[in-house]
């Protein structure tokens, strides 16, 4: 952790929730006692977490309300919506589920679905590992329940970065208070919203046509995070199977789409990899 003391110290700023006087170690020791320095950087950090996902929380708003309103419209009372949003808090796998719930699809299929959608978090906790390996198992568990795929996105940029320009070490103090920043209010801006669409759902008419918001907010989180090829790939891919399985019985063409997708974008990851290797 030999990076929280040194070249990661000086990328704190001068932020202190009282006064920036107190940013100054000599002072704010003695004034809040010897870990004052480290309750400072994290604090610093959470909050830094908090402001590199502010705007992508009005989006993520507008998809965790339809949501709430969707899964009244299903056919879930009130508290069993409310349950599956604190529970499950994984947007997509909610929205593909809704349906194949209420068409009284077999468990397995509704399983299956929510297992494929989420797939990609493996790649996520993949990619996060390193950052994350030394804390607690529960700690870990905690983190890997708020962890979301934008949040994950938006860490692991900010922590690229940070390792160019201070070489801050993998796990440091900063990282991991700035991806509490991230998860933490990207929680509460989900769990909020989508408690508030559960509850306004039935006042909502039918006839509003709501049904195509959560594509524009899923997109609007979604299209800044395909900065690469295998990700273009796998998009392209799973919009393709997706509108030819349009059809198929059981919403079995959302599950093929996700499947192809994910396997076009490995593919072209294992592709780009082989060819700068060779080069």
């Amino acid at each position: 952790m030999g990076a929280d003391s040194s070249s990661c110290s000086d990328t704190f700023g001068t932020f202190h929730p009282l006064h920036p006087l107190f940013a100054y170690p000599v002072i704010s020791n003695f004034l809040f006692g010897p870990h004052a320095a480290l309750a400072h950087k994290r604090r610093t950090a959470f909050v830094q977490g908090v402001r590199a996902v502010a705007p992508a929380l009005i989006a993520t708003s507008a998809w965790a309300l339809v949501t709430g309103v969707a899964m009244v419209r299903a056919g879930l009372t009130q508290w069993q919506a409310i349950g599956m949003s604190l529970l499950v808090y994984a947007g997509s796998a909610q929205l593909a589920a809704l349906p194949l719930i209420a068409a009284n699809a077999p468990l397995w299929v509704v399983l299956l679905t929510a297992l494929i959608l989420n797939l990609r978090f493996v790649i996520f906790s993949a990619a996060l590992h390193p950052h994350l390996r030394r804390l607690p198992l529960k700690k870990r568990l905690v983190l890997g329940y708020l962890t979301t795929d934008f949040g994950s996105a938006i860490c692991l940029t900010h922590w690229a970065q940070w390792t160019e320009k201070t070489e801050c070490e993998p796990g440091s103090t900063r990282q991991l208070w700035f991806f509490a920043g991230v998860a933490t209010i990207s929680w509460l801006t989900w769990q909020v919203s989508s408690i508030t669409g559960v509850l306004a759902g039935a006042l909502v008419p039918l006839d509003w046509g709501l049904d195509f918001l959560p594509i524009v907010a899923l997109t609007a989180l979604m299209v800044p995070m395909v900065l690469n090829r295998p990700a273009l790939v796998g998009v392209i891919v799973a919009s393709v199977v997706a509108l030819l399985g349009h059809a198929l019985p059981l919403r079995l063409g959302l599950l093929a789409a996700v499947i192809a997708g994910v396997a076009a974008a490995m593919a072209a990851d294992w592709a780009q990899e082989r060819a700068r290797r060779k080069a």
